[in-house]
């Protein structure tokens, strides 16, 4: 899970109204625009410096010479193993993240899900939450690391230093930009044709997003309002409310190519808490909240005025896995027309 750490304090979220015409425009171009620009970084990638090693520019515009293809690569981040593991990669992948005990180790990073599908275990934990174990990581003898840009960035800088391995970051900006970290994992690994297919079922799924988007702008059918909440905290406690996404988030994007408009559009911070009051004065037609990691609906049940919400009153409250809403990754993007059938059940294409 990209949010390791606990939700720190939050702060009192202001009064908010969402310009649905704004979050039109804001929501094609980030489907289109994000896209195209990606086309644009495929072209400006560098080309493979021999037969031993290739060249990658990273989501933080770092230049990395890495070996070609390496068999031994430590994972630090759930998003980042979503893409190996998504392009047949997973032999390759000796080490991944943990959490110190105190946050679950293992599963504090992974829910159970993943670690069964991607068939990890407690023997190649490298501590990253709080911070990355040099030691642990070393342990293992990568050839190359690949890491989310959420794990420290400084500290993994100054080991590669130190150790002549190559770190690569993996933090995209936009949705479209999940296709690129798939592109420069394949060129990495050299895994041409895996990639092709993957970036051709991203890229399909991002322009029926946006066409589906612009059918209903064009059809006039009003746009249906929506709070995304990833974490509740009970009511009674100091800070009760729900966590979700704002401007300039992750979540954001998905509630917007999904055709929705997110309640939290406007919150000074992109991961703000809602109060309870502020959710009934924002009234969302559908909510949808995140499970697993120990959060479930019995949780969010307990989260301030949950009952009296309209959408839970209706009946258009819905609970998915957290994972799809704060991992961006392959499977993020691919889950967009699940979010679309949840806010529009009954439209064709949905």
């Amino acid at each position: 899970m990209s949010l390791n750490s606990s939700p720190v304090a939050p702060r009192p979220a202001p009064r908010r109204s969402v310009p649905v015409s704004l979050v039109i425009v804001v929501a094609i171009l980030v489907a289109g625009i994000s896209a195209g620009a990606t086309a644009v970084y495929f072209e400006l990638r560098p080309s493979s410096t021999g037969p031993s090693a290739v060249t990658v520019t990273d989501d933080l515009g770092r230049t990395v010479s890495v070996p070609a293809d390496p068999s031994r690569v430590v994972v630090l981040g759930p998003n980042v193993m979503d893409t190996i593991f998504s392009l047949g990669l997973r032999s390759h992948v000796v080490g991944v993240d943990c959490s110190n005990a105190s946050l679950g180790g293992l599963e504090g990073d992974y829910d159970p899900a993943q670690v069964s599908q991607w068939n990890l275990s407690p023997s190649m934990c490298v501590l990253a939450y709080p911070e990355v174990s040099p030691s642990e990581l070393l342990s293992l003898n990568p050839q190359a690391v690949l890491a989310s840009t959420d794990v420290s960035v400084s500290g993994l800088e100054q080991w590669s230093s130190t150790n002549g391995i190559p770190v690569v970051f993996f933090g995209p900006s936009t949705l479209g930009s999940v296709v690129y970290d798939v592109q420069m994992a394949a060129t990495i690994f050299g895994v041409d044709a895996a990639s092709a297919h993957l970036v051709n079922q991203l890229q399909t799924v991002l322009d029926q997003s946006t066409s589906f988007l612009s059918n209903l702008t064009n059809n006039g059918t009003p746009l249906r309002s929506v709070l995304m909440t990833y974490y509740p905290v009970p009511a009674g406690s100091p800070d009760a409310g729900y966590y979700t996404f704002g401007p300039g988030s992750f979540g954001q994007s998905l509630i917007e190519l999904a055709g929705g408009v997110n309640i939290a559009g406007n919150a000074p911070t992109s991961g703000p808490e809602l109060s309870g009051s502020e959710v009934l004065y924002d009234n969302p037609s559908v909510v949808i909240y995140g499970t697993g990691f120990g959060i479930n609906l019995t949780s969010y049940q307990q989260g301030p005025d949950w009952s009296n919400i309209p959408a839970v009153v209706h009946g258009n409250v819905t609970g998915i896995d957290v994972t799809i809403i704060t991992e961006v990754d392959p499977t993020m993007v691919l889950s967009l027309p699940m979010l679309t059938h949840i806010l529009y059940p009954t439209l064709p294409g949905a």
